[in-house]
């Protein structure tokens, strides 16, 4: 079986190609087009399958890691959506919680309210109301109001609608009625109900996942359907799978019907890919690393699997959202983040980046604004003539103008100002790091530090130092590694239902009746995309609480039913979570359930050797700090490829592949091991 990943970043879109027959690998890396991001992936592949030997006919499935739904979000370019609603809770989605962003700020930015998914006047209102806890239905759906709404949004140009009811979790029946007759009445729209994405409680975070998702629809269909068109003008008969933000691929029409469940597409990816590469070298505590050319994003791996983002953690671009994803910290720190200095006359570096057109000035495309990958040029880090195999030649002249025009500026020198973007650089990256570890409870010194993406082996050393960790891991194709976690992810769905129990009345019968009826759900989903019965794993956990408290933790029930023992597990999560345990009684608020479908994935990549001569390219001038001053060190280059395997050597080393290229400071040792990752030890 063969079968492709391709991950599309801001600046490459990266692909690798995997013949679980003979367990042959190919990479391929080139650079992406935004305004057209499918039109680099089926180029990749043509150009992939021809560099390979093999036609596009043979290619059985694609896996695809996307950012269109996140750029619509992130840019505010979206559909325009329609709301309907419960009479009296119009402004739901504008009034927001309690809390505000930032608690003690005049000033301060508030997505939902500055820049909304749905206008105010889209916002329709209709007569129907369910009341907790049965789901009685205590006012009927007045269905004639809901088609005078869907044709007044019909009137008004809007293209996508939301229909959000309060109560509609528990019982989703008036929801699903009045989608019907919006779908009657506006053929072709868009039309979404948020007891359909996840019937969970919170009404203003389920009613604003809905509208997101109504919001990023139409363009992210549209995406989806011409991507499948255009593979199937090459020549690919697979089909086309996405990549979601828990982890788990879908079908692109699963896709389709809920974008939402997108946004952190290519980045979950890439934390899969750091915990495949650690696990093949015994590694299990990970923090992923993924520096591509517009931002870095983190991720954090336990003992327990992959951290998922808690319900108070959830959002995207400042707008909260209730599905289920991978807890992924990103900045705006990558390659091609542009260095300047601010109004107030500090030395910043991003979030603004060079992207893939013009790009960084080193790639002599017509940038002008110094970058990181220029200060990597400036200091003897990157070798113009390797960078991307030799075909993408760097000019070193350009990117030397960059840096000295900020330099002037700064009243600095060349190499202080070069040194100054990559410590500036490093310095935010160790930030979001640390928020995400120490700031959560986590030691990252307990941790390895999984360096990918085309930057992340640049820098992995130097942000391990600032945090005090003492290994990198450089996975051995890191430029492509979201591609590679792309093939070693399962299909995976899920389902939840809010049931509000406490602790000495909780109904197990039901619970059980309940997760036996999404278990059906979910297995028939997976069977329905050629999942064999076989194949399904099932993952059943309650989201738990003390009584009082505003936000839960989820404890795994390994039965898949509901066990008393769970409860007890749950004050152990607190203890890790907050520090401490209680002995108040303990809330169920929500059952969930995960159904993973295996399918064959990757399971080692092929590992060179030589020895260190014979992996010797030269040498070139490095310039580090030492002894509190800027030195030129003499550093040897190597071929990554031809590294021995167990043999340790010492820094400033720079070591070259097609992908990527990774730097050994000074003080910092370089090992390859029998997985093919490369160890950096301090």
């Amino acid at each position: 079986m063969r079968v492709i990943g391709v991950d599309i970043g801001g600046t490459f879109t990266d692909l690798m190609l995997y013949d679980s027959g003979s367990g042959a690998v190919a990479v391929h890396k080139l650079r992406s087009t935004p305004d057209d991001p499918g039109a680099a992936l089926v180029q990749g592949i043509r150009e992939l399958c021809a560099n390979a030997g093999i036609a596009p006919s043979s290619i059985e499935a694609v896996f695809h890691g996307t950012t269109v739904a996140t750029n619509a979000v992130l840019q505010h370019r979206g559909a325009v959506a329609g709301m309907i609603t419960t009479r009296g809770f119009r402004d739901v989605v504008h009034i927001g919680r309690h809390q505000r962003p930032l608690h003690h700020s005049v000033m301060q930015d508030i997505p939902w309210q500055a820049r909304p998914f749905v206008q105010r006047r889209r916002r329709k209102v209709v007569t129907e109301r369910i009341i907790p806890p049965t789901g009685e239905i205590l006012v009927p759906l007045d269905e004639d109001e809901v088609r005078q709404a869907a044709r007044e949004l019909r009137a008004d140009g809007v293209d996508a609608v939301a229909v959000c009811f309060l109560f509609s979790y528990i019982n989703p029946v008036h929801e699903r009625r009045a989608a019907a007759i919006v779908a009657e009445e506006m053929p072709g729209a868009f039309v979404t109900a948020s007891a359909d994405i996840f019937p969970q409680f919170r009404e203003f975070e389920r009613f604003t996942t809905a509208t997101m998702n109504a919001f990023v629809g139409p363009g992210t269909g549209r995406y989806l359907d011409r991507l499948e068109r255009a593979l199937a003008d090459e020549g690919v008969p697979g089909k086309l799978h996405v990549m979601m933000s828990n982890g788990g691929v879908a079908s692109a029409q699963q896709a389709a019907r809920k974008p939402v469940t997108l946004l952190l597409s290519g980045p979950a990816a890439g934390v899969l890919g750091g915990v495949w590469a650690g696990a093949h070298s015994e590694r299990r505590r990970l923090i992923t690393f993924d520096m591509g050319g517009t931002s870095a994003d983190i991720g954090i791996v336990t003992e327990r699997g992959v951290i998922e983002a808690s319900a108070r953690d959830t959002e995207v671009a400042g707008y909260p959202l209730l599905v289920p994803m991978i807890d992924i910290h990103t900045i705006g720190a990558g390659g091609g983040s542009i260095a300047f200095i601010d109004d107030g006359g500090a030395f910043r570096v991003g979030p603004r980046s060079a992207g893939a057109s013009p790009g960084p000035a080193c790639y002599g495309l017509g940038g002008t604004e110094p970058t990181v990958s220029d200060a990597n040029v400036v200091l003897g880090r990157i070798d113009p003539g390797r960078f991307l195999g030799g075909e993408l030649k760097l000019d070193r002249e350009a990117a030397t103008r960059a840096v000295a025009a900020l330099a002037e500026k700064a009243g600095l020198g060349l190499l202080e100002t070069a040194e100054g973007i990559i410590t500036i650089a490093n310095a935010s990256m160790a930030a979001a790091i640390r928020s995400r570890t120490i700031q959560k409870g986590h030691d990252p010194r307990s941790f390895v530090l999984v360096a990918l993406g085309g930057a992340g082996p640049l820098h992995g050393a130097d942000v391990a130092d600032s945090l005090d960790v003492p290994e990198v891991l450089i996975p051995a194709v890191p430029g492509i590694t979201a591609a590679m976690g792309l093939l070693t992810s399962d299909i995976k769905v899920d389902q939840m239902r809010t049931a509000f129990m406490v602790e000495g009345a909780i109904d197990a019968a039901r619970l059980d009746g309940e997760l036996a009826e999404m278990e059906a759900q979910l297995r028939a989903t997976l069977e329905a995309d050629e999942i064999a019965a076989a194949d399904i794993g099932i993952v059943a956990g309650l989201d738990c609480r003390y009584v009082g408290q505003g936000y839960e933790l989820r404890v795994v029930l390994p039965t898949g039913r509901f066990d008393a023992a769970a409860l007890a597990e749950f004050h152990v999560l607190h203890e890790q979570e907050y520090g401490h345990a209680s002995h108040d009684p303990i809330e169920i608020v929500n059952l969930r359930l995960t159904a993973v479908g295996k399918r064959p994935t990757i399971e080692r990549l092929p590992v060179g050797s030589g020895t260190l001569a014979e992996a010797l390219l030269g040498h070139g001038d490095g310039i580090f700090r030492a002894d509190g001053e800027l030195r030129t060190f003499r550093t040897p280059h190597y071929d990554r490829a031809r590294l021995p395997l167990d043999e340790r050597f010492a820094g400033p080393a720079v070591i070259f592949q097609r992908d990527t290229t990774t730097l050994v400071p000074p003080g910092w040792h370089a090992c390859a091991d029998q997985a093919g990752n490369l160890l950096l030890t301090r």
